[in-house]
């Protein structure tokens, strides 16, 4: 050991080596139906960070745990290699992405063998490699022969200096800059390939509530995100004159306009009678008309309208909008709070029972009708009732309509019925947010997209025995690359032989991580994506950890990839996750570790100061895994001394055996080991790791005591370190690795078999608490009675009538508790003892909770005497009741033991 700690360097390497030697985590293709463990692979930026070191240690501390229960594992680690960081990264050192992230993944991979992660590399994928993207674009052609690929213009971020298309990510600030060279960014249209989503929009959302090991907050994402609407479109006819500004170079003036029928959508058509103005997206169709002819209107929508913001913004138009139902003309505005693709893009605004629609109509000094008010409780179904008062806030639940003329009286849900019947042009109709998944990129670092564009035939799949469409080389260029490798576009049609051009847009990364779980099954299969039969006997993944940015876009579209995957290639599942923990953030001071804030702690250097045992176990004991939770130096430390202490206690065994008595004392260190070990593999099944490493800890220190109180039993003692060595392997396998191998065993812990007890979790916390519940009596009485020199202490144990009345207070569901109780002849003799007891029981009766029985309460505290001995210096008995006085018995109570002291 070290002067501060042990030498966790070489004990690491040593087993490290170990490992790699003995092929410890390889999982043969030939297991059946193994737990399939799975971190979200990175992105090979180089290095890892402390996130990804606490997702990993996740993945591999369950890994390991249900390896130890006796399951084959599947635990295997790839990298999400392409995108665009890379293709940058290399124009910067004037190299290519190839090399740059090929040299990243070696630094990484290199990383996690530090950590000790217990990975089968022979599974190993990256997603740039043509083996793997060949297998993209094999699906592309699948789904596009299940009509799912869709090419057609679509409106895009456009960098003009850069002349690319970027992400909304990677468009910066208000003022809406390109990230990589400020440029302002302007919206383009562009054909783009599509994969059509939206036709598993249903299967997708009712699906969800199926996913029941995944949070409750990301299947709320997913529903929202899917946005799946039940409601009405009906037209409304814009008419009007439009005010020309002066600026536009033909003067004032106004010119009537018809415009026809417009449709809207609406989920409330039973507020229409409160329908105060009409609303259109900064780009529907009308709107863009209108800006090419006003200043005003064109200035709101290129630079003003701001769907981000915190409150509603608009424009007049000076259009009218006919109501279909009341036949009144309201304003027309251009409203940024209206988003074309929710929707028609159009909506009818009923300020009164919606709260934008208010505060819009409160900017804009539109007027505010109520026209459905709250169900009166007495309501007999006829009457209406009184409007209510929305003149500071909208009233948006379903209710009765008011002031709305026939309808008036009627339900919210029968007024929506009648009036999309009865109004011509109303249809029910479902609308959904979801939109179908635009996958083209205009960069070099994806993977092409195996189409070829013939003059003649148009469009045409790569047919499949030409695949992979490789990259050719990499070409440092603005724009897109691809579109500059002039050699590698010229090529012939499938179809007809004609000269045809490759298609230069590359997929979105995110396809790559949509299927790559099914990948690891069979890494090296080279005519098929994965082996099916062994897909569909080691699909889904049994438990899924990675951050919950990643909600509604990859575990999304994995869901969607798996689902087309099911009905067309013959997987038998259709979810690709079972269980899915979202990890919280390892923070600094509260604050997200960030490179740009400077606040980052390196893991290497905590791997090196204090080995990565230190940091797995510190990391796990923090918080609950989905909690963020913030970095401490000092728990760090912490965490090393409590490694280190561990340490010596094997050593000490080892080295000299103890050879103490298997009595109280003895008695009391088998029910904690016991008790660890139920509770610790109830946390690990789980994935409540602090919890688990809470119990070792706790464990550690028993043992500590027991050895500093007397010379332990020697089986005792042994099975304890075993099993405190074993509850440990998961979470800090390199120094569990040592002390299982110093306490006599062959086998890696890995391979060891999980320790086993004999008393369930319930049993365990009825005698911790009694335990803990009488030294704390103990504590009390001594302050309050101002005890300085104790000489005794009797714990005495309640007589076993009070058992029995106990559990018939539990059991009983009788008005007159002690009227039941006195029917037991046993406790009618206690008189009025037993009247007292019957009325404490009755005031506390739905607290009541069944305890130990009454030996095992009196062999649980004899067992913990040494406990209250070590503490307080005195001798201490455990006194049945037959032996005690009857002015104490009266103290005692089932789990709560009278407390006699002599001083």
């Amino acid at each position: 050991m070290t002067e501060e700690g042990y030498d966790h360097v070489a004990v690491e390497r040593r087993w490290q080596d170990a490992w790699d030697e003995g092929d410890a985590y390889r999982t043969s293709d030939d297991v059946e139906d193994p737990t399939y463990v799975l971190g979200m692979y990175p992105y090979p930026s180089g290095k890892l960070h402390m996130g990804h070191v606490r997702n990993y240690t996740i993945t591999d501390a369950y890994a390991r745990y249900r390896r130890m229960n006796g399951d084959d594992v599947l635990h295997p680690m790839g990298w999400d290699a392409f995108g665009l960081p890379a293709e940058n990264a290399a124009k910067e050192r004037d190299t290519n992405p190839r090399d740059w992230t090929l040299d990243c993944i070696e630094t990484m991979r290199e990383q996690m063998v530090s950590m000790g992660f217990g990975y089968d590399w022979e599974r190993e994928i990256a997603t740039c490699e043509p083996e793997y993207y060949r297998w993209n674009q094999w699906l592309f052609s699948r789904f596009h022969e299940e009509g799912l690929v869709e090419r057609r213009d679509a409106e895009v971020n456009w960098c003009p200096e850069c002349e690319t298309v970027l992400a909304d990510e990677q468009v910066e600030g208000e003022a809406e800059l390109c990230w990589r060279c400020d440029t302002p960014v302007v919206q383009r249209e562009l054909e783009q390939w599509f994969l059509k989503i939206t036709e598993y929009a249903d299967e997708l959302l009712e699906a969800i509530d199926d996913l029941e090991g995944w949070p409750n907050s990301v299947r709320q994402m997913q529903r929202n995100w899917i946005g799946r609407q039940y409601g009405t479109e009906l037209d409304f006819e814009i008419e009007g004159s439009e005010a020309r500004s002066a600026s536009n170079g033909r003067g004032e003036g106004t010119e009537p306009r018809e415009y026809g029928a417009v449709e809207a959508f609406t989920t409330r058509v039973d507020t229409i009678h409160g329908a105060t103005f009409f609303a259109l997206a900064p780009d529907h169709p009308i709107s863009e008309e209108l800006a090419e002819e006003n200043d005003e209107i064109r200035e709101f929508v290129e630079h003003e309208a701001d769907p981000e913001g915190d409150e509603p913004n608009g424009v007049a138009t000076g259009l009218t909008a006919t109501n279909p139902v009341t036949g009144d003309e309201i304003p027309v505005y251009v409203a940024d709070f209206v988003l074309s693709d929710v929707g028609t893009g159009a909506l009818m605004a009923v300020p009164g029972h919606d709260e934008r629609d208010h505060a819009f109509a409160e900017k804009m000094g539109e007027e505010i009708v109520p026209v459905v008010a709250p169900e009166p409780d007495d309501w007999d179904g006829e009457t209406v009732p009184d409007a209510p008062d929305v003149s500071e806030e909208a009233y948006t639940d379903d209710g009765v309509l008011v002031n709305s003329g026939e309808y008036s009286g009627l339900e919210s849900e029968a007024a929506r019925e009648r009036l999309t019947a009865d109004i011509d042009s109303a249809t029910e109709a479902t609308q959904y947010q979801l939109r179908d998944w635009g996958i083209s990129r205009q960069r070099y670092w994806g993977t092409p997209i195996p189409v070829v564009q013939c003059e003649d035939c148009g469009p045409v799949m790569v047919p499949d025995e030409e695949l992979p469409v490789e990259l050719p080389e990499f070409i440092n260029t603005t724009g897109n690359p691809l579109d500059a490798a002039e050699e590698w576009k010229e090529t012939t049609c499938p179809e007809c032989g004609s000269e045809a051009t490759r298609e230069t847009d590359t997929m979105d990364t995110f396809v790559d991580s949509s299927w790559y779980f099914l990948r690891y099954v069979s890494p090296d299969l080279e005519d098929a994506p994965f082996d099916l039969e062994r897909a569909n006997d080691w699909m889904p993944v049994d438990q899924y950890v990675g951050g919950i940015e990643h909600a509604v876009m990859h575990l999304l579209y994995s869901r969607f990839f798996t689902k087309v995957l099911a009905d067309n290639e013959g997987l038998d599942h259709r979810e690709p996750f079972e269980n899915l923990l979202a990890q919280g953030m390892v923070q600094l001071e509260g604050e997200k570790m960030s490179k740009s804030v400077g606040n980052v702690v390196s893991p290497q250097r905590i791997v090196e100061e204090y080995g990565a045992d230190t940091a797995r176990l510190f990391m796990m004991q923090a918080a609950q895994p989905e909690r963020d939770f913030d970095w401490s130096e000092e728990g760090v430390r912490s965490t090393y001394a409590f490694l280190t202490r561990l340490q010596e206690l094997v050593e000490d065994y080892a080295s000299s055996p103890p050879d103490g008595e298997d009595d109280a004392v003895a008695s009391y260190v088998e029910s904690e080991i016991d008790a660890a070990i139920a509770i610790a593999g109830e946390e690990y099944d789980d994935l409540t790791f602090n919890a688990a490493a809470r119990e070792s800890q706790e464990l550690v220190r028993t043992l500590r005591q027991y050895a500093e109180y007397t010379e332990p039993h020697a089986a005792t003692y042994e099975r304890g370190l075993s099993a405190v060595v074993r509850l440990l392997a998961p979470v800090a396998p390199h120094i569990a690795e040592e002390l299982y191998d110093a306490l006599g065993n062959d086998e890696f812990v890995v391979d060891a078999p999980w320790p086993s007890a004999t008393v369930d979790r319930a049993y365990v916390e009825k005698r911790r608490n009694l335990v803990e519940n009488t030294r704390e009596d103990i504590r009390q009485i001594i302050d309050v009675a101002g005890i300085e020199d104790p000489k005794s202490i009797d714990v005495v144990v309640a007589p076993e009538w009070k058992y029995d009345a106990l559990e018939i207070a539990i059991e009983s569901d009788a008005d007159n508790l002690i009227g039941e109780l006195m029917q037991n002849s046993e406790i009618r003799e206690q008189g009025d003892a037993a009247a007292s007891y019957g009325q404490d029981l009755q005031a506390e009766r739905e607290a009541l909770t069944h305890p130990l029985e009454i030996d095992a309460e009196y062999d649980a505290l004899e067992s913990a005497v040494w406990l209250i001995e070590r503490e307080f210096d005195v001798p201490v008995r455990v006194v049945r009741a037959t032996d005690a006085a009857d002015d104490v018995l009266r103290n005692a109570e089932p789990g709560r033991p009278a407390i006699e002291i002599e001083d």
